[in-house]
């Protein structure tokens, strides 16, 4: 592998000291109350008055005052935030004095506010998966999504859920969903189109964010969404709007049901953050079924974030965290995966990889493009 991406040495050492060691263990058993002292000091605008008082500070008393709560209250969620190192006091702060300290806003606290990584990150675990991850033992030891339940007892994945989820949850999961694959469409339709494609299928095309972006970027090709019904429905609409109706086709229905099959022979097949949502048992069986509907000729693309691909550690643990939303909401049997896992699971289906471009985006997203072996 490239050493230019994940260094699985790390995982090969435990070169901390012991007291770091137990503080590491402490984070990790308050996990819970940490979060949410950060989510309620983000709801009450405590977080953003910090980072509005600039260098100069701001006290627990005028942060009470702002928010409209108590000294207690404001001053319980700062010594969280001090601890977790997302606040800090001024220099001009006189320690063991309440009266006297002033909280300045930490790099940590200011990613939490401005950074869209971690704001997709945060309030997609707080409206998906927070509550249903209580049952992520029941999950594992069952093999089914059981947090999925606190949306209700309807469905068997959360993609049949998502026409129907609360609007606070639908936004945060649509928000997270496309944040990290939109990204990296700029830099993926040119390699697409360098192939010159009249007809492209895009399968698990959701709200036709991909499709739309291919008509807009050739005048000539032709779409199909394949999807499951509810999001055929939300995608024929935005895909109207965009004025691509006569552009943008739709095959409804499941595509690990055996009656569903795919248009035949199409130029190329586009699954953007798809595959994923499978285990790759299933993988197999999708690609089984886009070689049967494919030619010696048509491409293959498919669009995912690796964690082994991945070029900061907080990457790689973002996504090796989205693992345990499938795991405890989603579906129950999939995960990101890895570069050669994902890999495998497609050549079993008589694919073989033609290229692989990596970091695309800033999310470090993989195009990976295969053909008929």
């Amino acid at each position: 592998m490239d050493s230019s991406f994940f260094d699985y040495a790390k995982f090969k050492q435990d070169k901390i000291r012991a007291v770091d060691a137990k503080f590491e263990a402490q984070k990790i058993a308050f996990a819970p109350l940490a979060y949410q002292a950060i989510r309620t000091m983000i709801e009450l605008g405590l977080l953003q008055a910090i980072e509005d008082a600039g260098d100069a500070g701001i006290t627990r008393k005028e942060l009470a005052e702002k928010a409209k709560i108590s000294e207690y209250g404001a001053g319980v969620l700062c010594e969280m935030a001090l601890g977790m190192s997302v606040i800090k006091l001024s220099e001009d702060s006189v320690a063991g004095s309440p009266d006297k300290e002033k909280f300045t806003l930490g790099k940590i606290g200011w990613m939490l506010l401005e950074d869209d990584l971690t704001k997709v990150n945060f309030w997609f675990t707080n409206d998906i998966c927070y509550e249903g991850a209580w049952n992520l033992k029941e999950s594992i030891v069952n093999g089914k999504p059981e947090g999925l339940k606190v949306f209700g007892d309807k469905w068997t994945t959360v993609y049949e859920a998502l026409s129907t989820l609360p609007e606070k949850a639908k936004k945060s999961w649509f928000e997270f969903d496309h944040f990290y694959s939109d990204i990296a469409f700029p830099e993926a339709l040119p390699i697409v189109f360098a192939e010159k494609p009249k007809t492209m299928i895009d399968i698990g095309g959701n709200t036709a964010k991909w499709s739309i972006s291919c008509c807009r970027y050739n005048p000539d090709v032709k779409m199909t969404i394949v999807d499951l019904p509810g999001q055929t429905a939300v995608a024929e609409k935005n895909a109207a709007a965009a004025g691509f109706a006569n552009r943008i086709g739709f095959c409804t229905g499941n595509v690990l049901d055996e009656t569903t099959r795919l248009p035949s022979a199409p130029d190329a097949v586009w699954m953007s953050q798809f595959l994923d949502c499978f285990s790759l048992h299933q993988i197999t069986k999708i690609l089984k079924k886009v070689y049967a509907a494919a030619t010696p000729n048509t491409n293959v693309y498919v669009l995912e974030p690796l964690w082994d691909k991945q070029h900061f550690e907080a990457s790689s643990y973002s996504l090796m965290a989205t693992s345990l939303y499938f795991t405890c909401i989603a579906n129950g049997n999939s995960k990101m995966y890895r570069y050669e896992e994902l890999v495998s699971a497609i050549g079993e289906a008589g694919f073989e990889l033609k290229t692989a471009h990596h970091n695309l985006g800033s999310n470090a997203y993989s195009l990976l493009v295969f053909r008929k072996k």
